[in-house]
């Protein structure tokens, strides 16, 4: 008789939610990266290479840091762990 596969875990399914929004974030912080550094080099014809990757390591930086931030905060959320944390602090809230 056939052997059924296992039910993917819980960890192992928000890890993929994790890596592909990271993956996501990525590619949205070289976009910025990249509309900053031709924002700033079409306003100004004197622009030095230096501040163009200036602009593109702090945009892209920028981009990721927060967004990976809010990923994590969400996920944090979705997973049940801070319930199960704190389960004083939800039981008040929830009797006002």
């Amino acid at each position: 008789m056939p052997e059924h596969d296992q039910p993917p875990s819980q960890r192992h399914a928000t890890m993929r939610r994790l890596w592909r929004a990271f993956r996501l974030l990525g590619i949205l912080a070289v976009v910025v990266a990249g509309i900053a550094v031709l924002l700033v080099a079409r306003g100004d014809t004197g622009t030095h290479v230096h501040m163009l990757v200036a602009t593109a390591l702090m945009a892209g930086l920028v981009v990721l840091v927060g967004g990976g931030l809010m990923t994590l905060v969400f996920i944090s959320a979705s997973s049940g762990h801070d319930e199960a944390a704190a389960p004083h602090v939800h039981k008040e809230s929830d009797e006002q």
